[in-house]
């Protein structure tokens, strides 16, 4: 596998530490991920309780892990299933790359740009405070957003297919971010958030 060396940006102005190492995988390679994952990976609509409402999501999700970890996101708990090869061999090179080792991954699957993600932090309790999350994009390029919780303001940035996004230090205490819908996208992506769990689900 190929590194491509590129520079890194520094996506936040202050309070927080958000990098784009831009694309780490080939042409070749991303499709090739992208079709493993979406053949392999065990998918299931996402599900929300929102005020007592439970909602199914056209959106799909995969949790895989170390162990059988347990994580509660929107009311709803998800259990991780054991890496698969592909998985595994994208959590090495996320982790060369990034510096950081991580124990588990959240992969989203948006169909077409119908599909996105509204304004939110990946701050549960059972993830490690201020750990990074490092975000893989596969498929089609989608806007990424982030907004200050005080200030408000707003940064965007095209996630490229085959590229790297890593939020870390204090970015989920003093940013939300999303993935908007658009009508301009037709074709699907892949993202997946290799994160550090602190609960199993013995605990």
């Amino acid at each position: 596998m190929k590194l491509f060396e590129q520079e890194k940006i520094e996506v936040l102005p202050s309070d927080g530490s958000t990098v784009y190492f831009g694309k780490i995988l080939s042409e070749v390679e991303s499709k090739h991920y992208f079709d493993m994952l979406i053949k392999n990976s065990d998918w299931k609509n996402d599900e929300a309780v929102i005020f007592g409402k439970h909602f199914i999501t056209k959106r799909k999700v995969a949790w895989y892990g170390d162990e059988e970890y347990s994580y509660t996101y929107s009311n709803t708990q998800h259990d991780a299933l054991l890496w698969t090869t592909e998985l595994l061999q994208l959590k090495r090179l996320t982790e060369k790359l990034s510096g950081y080792n991580f124990n588990s991954c959240l992969l989203n699957l948006y169909h077409d740009g119908n599909e996105g993600m509204g304004w939110h932090s990946d701050d549960e309790k059972s993830l490690a405070k201020d750990s990074a999350i490092a975000s893989l994009s596969l498929g089609a390029e989608r806007k990424f957003m982030l907004r200050h919780k005080k200030t408000k303001e707003t940064i965007s940035l095209p996630l490229e297919n085959g590229s790297l996004l890593v939020m870390k230090e204090n970015t989920q205490a003093n940013w939300l971010h999303s993935v908007p819908k658009t009508k301009k996208v037709k074709s699907p992506r892949i993202n997946l958030t290799f994160r550090s769990m602190l609960n199993s689900k013995a605990r």
